[in-house]
């Protein structure tokens, strides 16, 4: 049996594993399964290996996709670059890191993508939010991250989120979990009087189907987007890195 799995913390409304095994079911896959690891600690990974001798791969969420980088043998360009890994391919004994969330972010966030939509803030510093800028890199799109903390060289604070900046960022990414099933009533801390009809608004959340960041967005006339689809685009390139 080939036993692919995912790692985070906590796992209660996990994406992966229903699609998995919908998939395996839907293609006849009998020797394959997918499981849940929550870990409280990224050590447990050693432990992880350890008992499934037979795991050939696993997907890496919140809280995780920047301390699974120390632990592995080998890591894409991309993955080196951004310091953040969600796909890890089991070979030999050694972990080889890749990171697909970035051509599930990039495929379904430029189908709404217009001319005016050239700045952007990332809401977040975790491993989603490395992926998302290195999209707009990529599409030459200036952005800034956002932190819960204050301001620094690297991030802004939530509370220098004013209506100047808002007009000037049309884009606006939330790459928190906020928002997440059961706390469908949360959403991030930012003035959301001032967003429009041309501001685009993706959610890498994806349960609620609409978040309240995505309700107040399309109150207001803006573009939203949730990250039902990066996931399902992630999810089979995970499965082309585990098997190819």
């Amino acid at each position: 049996m080939r036993l692919y799995g995912l790692i985070g913390f906590p796992l209660t409304h996990s994406f992966s594993k229903k699609y998995f095994d919908d998939k395996f079911l839907r293609e006849g896959l009998r020797d394959c399964s997918f499981e849940n690891f929550p870990l409280k600690n990224i050590e447990e990974v050693k432990e992880l290996l350890t008992a499934h001798a037979n795991l050939k791969g696993f997907a890496v969420t919140i809280p995780y996709k920047k301390k699974i980088i120390r632990l592995l043998d080998e890591g894409t360009k991309d993955v080196r670059q951004m310091v953040a890994c969600n796909c890890v391919k089991l070979k030999n004994g050694k972990l080889y890191g890749h990171n697909t969330d970035i051509i599930g972010f990039e495929r379904s966030f430029t189908r709404h993508l217009q001319t005016h939509h050239n700045k952007a803030l990332i809401l977040g510093t975790g491993g989603g939010a490395e992926a998302v800028a290195y999209v707009f890199r990529k599409l030459q799109i200036s952005y800034l991250m956002v932190s819960r903390g204050t301001d620094d060289k690297n991030a802004i604070s939530y509370q220098s989120i004013d209506r100047s900046l808002l007009e000037e960022h049309t884009i606006l990414v939330n790459c928190t979990p906020v928002g997440t099933f059961p706390d469908i009533d949360q959403s991030p801390p930012i003035p959301y009087e001032y967003i429009g009809p041309h501001h685009y608004l993706f959610d890498l959340v994806y349960n609620p189907a609409e978040t309240d960041f995505m309700k107040k967005g399309r109150t207001n006339g803006a573009t939203v987007i949730n990250g039902y689809e990066m996931l399902v685009v992630q999810a089979e390139e995970n499965w082309k890195i585990w098997n190819g």
